[in-house]
């Protein structure tokens, strides 16, 4: 069905992230690609400057491991890739280089906060310029 698709995937929600490579790997064309993406929000600044230097890089290390765990795990030779940010707006630019043809991504049963500000997957829906399959 698609040919290169993307996962954005947050490694603090295991079962979920698992449950959207499977998606994937459903839909992905014989030959197709998927890739696996993490975004790490930033440090706000008033923060950054009390902790250890190191402390950002082992959280970055220790990330990269985990998603290479997982992609090994569920997929066969799924591209990673980790990027610092704003996790919506790095999510859609990065399938934009990518050029992907399909974002599968997750979602949680909407709250308040959803309908005031709005989630990560809402945002990725009304402004991918691919398909998108939320996953709840």
């Amino acid at each position: 069905m698609y040919r290169n698709i993307l996962v954005p995937v947050a490694l603090d929600h295991d079962a979920a992230s698992s449950a959207l490579i499977d998606v994937a790997n459903h839909l992905l064309e014989k030959g197709g690609k998927v890739t696996l993406l993490h975004v790490v929000e930033e440090i706000p600044g008033y923060v950054e400057v009390v902790l250890p230097k190191e402390t950002h890089l082992n959280r970055i290390k220790e990330t990269k491991r985990q998603l290479a765990d997982l992609a090994n795990e569920h997929t066969q030779g799924a591209d990673t890739h980790i990027i610092v940010g704003h996790p919506s707006r790095e999510i859609l630019e990065y399938a934009g280089r990518l050029k992907a043809d399909c974002i599968v991504a997750g979602s949680h049963k909407p709250g308040l906060q959803d309908y005031l500000i709005g989630s990560t997957a809402a945002r990725i829906m009304r402004h991918a310029e691919c398909a998108v399959h939320i996953h709840r």
